[in-house]
């Protein structure tokens, strides 16, 4: 889907309002309403379709996604486990190698990490090991990044880790309308998708069609045509990005803002065509800068549209080092608007 933006003046200053064109308005939902409502339509469809994680039944999720789930689909569907990410994981790998397609909820992605073992030398091997004798459909899925004041344990962003794997899939969404279309692409999928959340979003309404539909995943989403600047992000960071948007347009210029959607793979050939209008490049998201999905976007971009570019490519990331627990610090090391319209500058050679 590609979406449209449009402008309008109060008081002399420019607002950008983005939204899916008229036509797909149809009601508003939370994330976690869109996320829930994507299992529920691929539930009934295919009953191999289950849930499993901690808290998902009983407790009705942590974040509250599987409200009402076990109620329609009962306890062999929608699965309580014990705090153990690597026995759960373990299952459902094996479960998905078997012909079944689970959705494995990890209540963060920081917990992953106990499960990674699985993710990465089970699921994302399977069918390459097996000569394509197996494939492994399951979809591993919770929030990634920080949430808050809730320490540098509980705070990192693993995107470009997961990215990194070949046999993985990884989706990040940044509104319910994606969620909703990249969820139920992830669960009809035959490869293990690692599906990225944040906890800071799930209560965030917006404009979700009725009708069913689904978003191809590696498809990158224009969200904003512009003509000065090209601004690439995905996930959370989407909403500073708008805001960034915003910003500029109040100093004359003119962004194209892309949401990649998904990590890997990555819709190269839309950045690159952006860039070829718009001749200058930011990315944008919360990771590490070291190895980061904005590193590989600026090595790929220096390879197919080097004579295109007017500006050396400029990202925008957290600090590098693990996340402080003070507000303050928090508030200096996540990226914000200031840092975004700076980079903008730079490439625009204004500063």
């Amino acid at each position: 889907m590609r979406r449209s933006s449009y402008y309008s003046c109060t008081n002399e200053r420019i607002i950008i309002i983005f939204a899916p064109r008229k036509k797909e308005m149809a009601r508003q939902l939370q994330i976690r309403e869109a996320l829930r409502e994507a299992m529920n339509e691929e539930m009934r469809k295919d009953p191999s379709v289950f849930l499993i994680g901690e808290e998902v039944a009983e407790y009705n999720g942590a974040y509250k996604v599987s409200q009402g789930m076990l109620d329609e689909f009962g306890p062999k569907r929608v699965i309580d486990t014990p705090i153990a990410e690597l026995g759960f994981a373990g299952i459902a790998t094996g479960a998905a190698s078997n012909g079944l397609k689970p959705i494995v909820e990890f209540m963060t992605f920081n917990f992953s990490l106990v499960a990674i073992d699985q993710v990465i030398n089970a699921a994302a091997k399977m069918n390459s090991m097996s000569g394509g004798q197996f494939t492994c459909p399951m979809v591993f899925r919770g929030p990634t990044g920080s949430a808050g004041q809730l320490g540098a344990q509980h705070s990192q962003a693993f995107e470009n880790w997961y990215a990194n794997c070949p046999g993985l899939k990884v989706v990040v969404l940044s509104n319910a309308y994606n969620a909703k279309g990249l969820l139920k692409s992830a669960i009809i999928d035959p490869d293990p998708v690692i599906f990225m959340e944040s906890e800071q979003m799930y209560g965030l309404k917006h404009d979700v069609p009725e009708e069913e539909y689904y978003i191809p995943i590696g498809q990158a989403n224009i969200q904003k045509v512009g003509t000065d600047v090209t601004l690439v992000s995905f996930g959370k960071m989407m909403r500073v990005a708008e805001d960034a948007v915003v910003a500029l347009a109040e100093k004359g210029i003119d962004v194209e803002l892309i949401d990649l959607q998904s990590v890997r793979p990555i819709d190269y050939h839309t950045i690159a065509e952006s860039i070829k209008k718009t001749n200058r490049c930011v990315v944008l998201e919360e990771a590490w800068p070291l190895a980061s999905i904005s590193s590989e976007i600026s090595y790929m971009m220096s390879q197919m549209v080097f004579d295109h570019l007017d500006a050396p490519i400029k990202r925008v990331t957290t600090r590098d080092t693990p996340l402080p627990y003070a507000a303050t610090l928090v508030d200096a090391w996540l990226p914000n608007v200031q840092r975004v319209v700076e980079a903008v500058d730079a490439v625009m050679y204004r500063k």
